[in-house]
């Protein structure tokens, strides 16, 4: 968990780091932001930019980071029962008919991910092939399913687009704050220091950043869970999830697509703001505490 952790937010204060020195580069040979509004606008369009083009090539980066194969044609009555599966959910979900992928890896896990509901995959590996029975396989199935049908990928692209901008913005305003109080407030243009303090609150900003995002993404599994529930049944998403739990959170899924699988890490302390998930058993108890039937009417709103 902690190297996936390390990862997750090495990830985003480099992306953070590289925006920064092309905003001190722009600057250096003579661009100016024109004030707040300027900067702002030059924090979106980087801020977003990156989220956006990430969230376009989500599916092309998943099958090269996971080495998912997408069933073209079903090869054995496994794949078959799969692909009929998802086709099934994705009907009753209202989404269009997602691709049908396996992974090979040990772990019982899955994932979806996509740019939009109806452009989007659903993988599964060949672990929870192996481990799983068909009902608790068909759960897993609508969990991500469900993830889809609830906009989740988009919805995260666009919360970390959100904060990227406001730790652009606000790490260069405090910066020239700082700067000015350590120069006495004299006039001039800024001096390497304001570059150095913009860097490092770029790195702290984007720190916190990084756990309002992991907050969204452990709300949204409960949401997939219950609707999920609402696809096939509240036991056999139970089922599942306790399946799931003899596996201890294991995962080896890479980064890119790790906070769409069905399964995270555990984590105590500090180190539970970074988990992209929930505890299982806060996601079991959560279940058998939902009224399916009053559920229903907003799950994939």
């Amino acid at each position: 968990m902690m190297k996936r952790v390390f990862l997750f937010v090495l990830t985003n204060m480099a992306v953070l780091a590289l925006l920064s020195i092309v905003m001190a580069v722009l600057r250096a040979f003579g661009f100016e932001f024109a004030g707040n509004g300027g900067l702002i606008v030059m924090a979106a369009v980087f801020g977003f930019g990156g989220s956006l083009i990430s969230l376009l090539m989500s599916k092309w980066v998943a099958k090269r980071t996971s080495g998912a194969q997408v069933i073209e044609q079903p090869r054995n009555e496994s794949e078959r029962w799969l692909v009929s599966t998802v086709q099934r959910q994705a009907q009753a979900a209202g989404i269009a008919m997602p691709e049908v992928a396996v992974y090979d890896a040990p772990e019982i896990n899955a994932f979806a991910t996509g740019p939009s509901r109806n452009n989007s995959m659903v993988a599964v590996s060949t672990g929870l092939l192996r481990a799983m029975n068909r009902d608790e396989a068909e759960a897993v199935l609508a969990h991500e399913v469900s993830h889809v049908a609830n906009g989740d990928m988009v919805t995260m692209a666009l919360i970390q687009g959100v904060l990227n901008t406001f730790v652009i913005v606000l790490a260069r305003v405090v910066g020239r704050v700082v700067d000015g109080y350590l120069n006495g407030n004299r006039d001039g243009g800024p001096g390497l220091g304001y570059f150095v303090i913009v860097f490092v609150l770029d790195m702290v900003f984007g720190l916190f950043a990084s756990m309002i995002a992991m907050w969204f993404s452990r709300h949204r599994e409960f949401r997939a869970d219950a609707g999920a529930a609402r696809l096939v049944g509240r036991e056999k998403m139970v089922a599942a999830l306790q399946r799931l739990s003899q596996t201890y959170g294991a995962t080896t899924l890479p980064k890119q697509v790790a906070a769409f699988g069905i399964s995270g890490g555990v984590a105590h302390g500090l180190r539970r703001l970074f988990m992209s998930h929930p505890p299982l058993t806060e996601r079991i108890e959560a279940l058998r505490n939902t009224d399916e039937t009053a559920a229903r009417g907003h799950i994939f709103g």
